[in-house]
C-alpha cells in the first residue's frame, strides 16, 4: 500500500520556518475513516525515516507527528533520533499513570512533546508536566478566553504554538498574545486586501514575468532579460554548474545556459527567479509553496498530456495576490495571461480550476475531496503522491 503525506508550514513570530505537521493517507482511494491512529502514524514514520528521509520531507526543519495511546505505551518514538521531530499527542489520549510515564521517558531522553488541541481540563493538565509546546486551537476560544488560557499556564515552561491562524491580523493578534509558534495559511493570503501601490521595482519584475510568459518571446529575448540582470546571471550559472546537472565541463554564458536547458527550461528558470525577487520581503515559505504548486501541477500536466508550461504557470502564479498584497483581479489584468489561466485564478473556474484545486485540497490534506477530482481527471491511483514529494525534492534542490 502506497502512503501519502502531506505536510502544513509551522513559524516562528519571524516568519522564518520552524517545522512542518506531517499529514496522513494510507491511499487516494476513499479509505481513511476506516485506518486508525495507530496505524496512521506507523505509516509517516516509516515513510518519513525509511522509505523518503524525512530530510527529503521537511527540509532539516522539525517534523509533528501524531501519536495515539498504543503508540506511546509501545514506546515506537525511541527508534528515532529526539531532534528531528516532535511527538505530538492527540487530544483524545487519556492521561492515565502508563502514558504519563511513557511520556516522562521520552521527555529525560530529549524529545519535545506537542499537546495538540489542549483545552484546560483536570485530564489533560497531568501533560503539561512533561510538555515542551502546547498546541491551542485560535477558532476554537475568543481572544479573552485564549488569554485567560495562556494566564492559567503561565507557571509552566512550555511554549505555545496557535494552530488555524489564517489571517495577518490573527496572526498579530497571537503574537501579541505571546505565542511562540503559528501555524495556519496567513501566509499565502494578502496582507492587505485593499488595492496597494506596487513599487517601481517590483514593477520591472512584473514586466519581465509578463514578457516571459508570452508564447512570442523568443530565445534573444530571453538572453536579454537575463543578461541585463547580474543577479540573474549569476544564478543561472551557478544552477547549470551544480551537482544537480553533474556536468564535466562548466558553462560559462548566458546562451550557452539557455541551450543547455532548452526553451521551456529556461523560461521555468527566470520564472521563478523573477517571483522570488517580488518575494523578497515575505516568508519563504511563501515562495517555496508557489514553486511547489508549480513543479505538482507541471507533473499533473505531464501525466494528463497537457500544456506543461500553463500549468507550471497556473502554480507559481496562485500565491501572486499574497507575494504583492494586491488583488489577483488586478494583478492577472497586468500580465495578460490566457483566458484559461485567468478563469482559473480570478474567477475560480473554467478548465484549470481542478488542477488548482487538487494541489490545495492536497496541501490541507482533505483527502476524500481530492479522491473525488483524481477520479473525475482519470489520474492512475498513486501518482499525486509520488508528484507531490518530487515537487518538494525539486524545490529544495531548485532553491
Amino acid at each position: 500500500m502506497d502512503t501519502f503525506l502531506a505536510r502544513q508550514p509551522i513559524f516562528d513570530h519571524n516568519h522564518q520556518i520552524y517545522g512542518y505537521e506531517l499529514l496522513f493517507r494510507a491511499g487516494e482511494a476513499n479509505i481513511f475513516p476506516q485506518i486508525d491512529g495507530d496505524h496512521a502514524t506507523a505509516k509517516v514514520l516509516s515513510s518519513s525515516f525509511f522509505t523518503v528521509g524525512i530530510e527529503e520531507i521537511t527540509g532539516g526543519h522539525k517534523a509533528f507527528i501524531n501519536f495515539t495511546r498504543e503508540l506511546l505505551l509501545q514506546g515506537v518514538a525511541h527508534m528515532f533520533h529526539p531532534g528531528t521531530f516532535v511527538v505530538e499527542i492527540l487530544e483524545d489520549v487519556q492521561s492515565c499513570a502508563e502514558v504519563l510515564e511513557a511520556c516522562r521517558e521520552l521527555r529525560a531522553k530529549g524529545y519535545d512533546i506537542a499537546l495538540d488541541d489542549f483545552t484546560c481540563t483536570s485530564q489533560s493538565e497531568l501533560f503539561l508536566e512533561f510538555s515542551t509546546i502546547v498546541k491551542i486551537d485560535f477558532q476554537a476560544n475568543s481572544l479573552t478566553e485564549t488569554n485567560d488560557i495562556l494566564n492559567r499556564l503561565s507557571s509552566h515552561p512550555c511554549v505555545f504554538l496557535a494552530e488555524k491562524i489564517e489571517t495577518h491580523e490573527e496572526f498579530q493578534q497571537a503574537k501579541e498574545l505571546g505565542f511562540r509558534y503559528f501555524q495556519g495559511y496567513f501566509f499565502a493570503r494578502p496582507e492587505v486586501m485593499k488595492k496597494k501601490d506596487i513599487s517601481p521595482a517590483k514593477q520591472h519584475v512584473l514586466q519581465i514575468l509578463i514578457k516571459v510568459c508570452q508564447d512570442d518571446c523568443t530565445v534573444a529575448e530571453l538572453e536579454e532579460i537575463i543578461s541585463r540582470d547580474i543577479s540573474m546571471s549569476y544564478k543561472l550559472l551557478k544552477y547549470i554548474n551544480s551537482a544537480h546537472f553533474a556536468r564535466c565541463t562548466p558553462l560559462s554564458s548566458v546562451r550557452q545556459g539557455i541551450a543547455f536547458l532548452g526553451m521551456n527550461e529556461i523560461r521555468t528558470f527566470v520564472t521563478i527567479i523573477a517571483t522570488s525577487q517580488l518575494c523578497e520581503e515575505k516568508p519563504e515559505e511563501l515562495l517555496r509553496t508557489s514553486v511547489i504548486r508549480a513543479r505538482f501541477l507541471e507533473h499533473i500536466a505531464a501525466e494528463l498530456q497537457r500544456d506543461k508550461g500553463e500549468m507550471f504557470m497556473l502554480g507559481l502564479f496562485s500565491l501572486i495576490d499574497a507575494i504583492l498584497d494586491n488583488s489577483m483581479e488586478e494583478l492577472i489584468h497586468r500580465m495578460h495571461l490566457k483566458e484559461s489561466l485567468h478563469d482559473a485564478l480570478v474567477k475560480r473556474d473554467g478548465e484549470l480550476f481542478i488542477y488548482l484545486q487538487m494541489i490545495e485540497l492536497y496541501e490541507t490534506g482533505q483527502w476524500e475531496r481530492l479522491d473525488v477530482l483524481r477520479q473525475a481527471t482519470g489520474i492512475a491511483e498513486g501518482r499525486m503522491a509520488v508528484f507531490y514529494l518530487e515537487a518538494i525534492s525539486w524545490t529544495d534542490k531548485f532553491s
